[in-house]
């Protein structure tokens, strides 16, 4: 799973979101690691529904423009504990490697 994908589905853990708040919330989330130009969330998010990950949850029409509103599935829910869980364990095999300051190699 890219970066971008793990932090748009980490952005609706708490909720469904619009497409702007998606993109702050990834923001916030990566520590400004990723910024995410409209286009490409949009393609993210239509590729995300397809592969049943996340879903519509609603519409609102905001200034005479329709708002969608996005939800994690079940499938997307579980899709982003994996990669969180395999993210940490890959990052323990050079947590528990590295050597510790003050030793030798430091």
């Amino acid at each position: 799973m890219s970066e971008p994908t793990y932090f748009i589905l980490a952005s609706l853990m708490d909720g469904p979101l619009h497409g702007h708040a998606i993109i702050k919330r990834a923001d916030e989330l990566s520590g400004g690691r990723i910024r995410l130009a409209v286009g490409t969330l949009y393609g993210a998010l239509d590729r995300l529904a397809d592969h049943g990950l996340l879903v519509v949850d609603r519409e609102e029409i905001v200034s005479g423009r329709p708002r969608r509103y996005f939800r994690l599935t079940e499938d997307g829910t579980q899709a982003l504990n994996e990669e969180a869980l395999r993210m940490q364990q890959a990052a323990r095999v050079v947590t528990l490697r590295s050597p510790q300051p003050g030793t030798a190699g430091s």
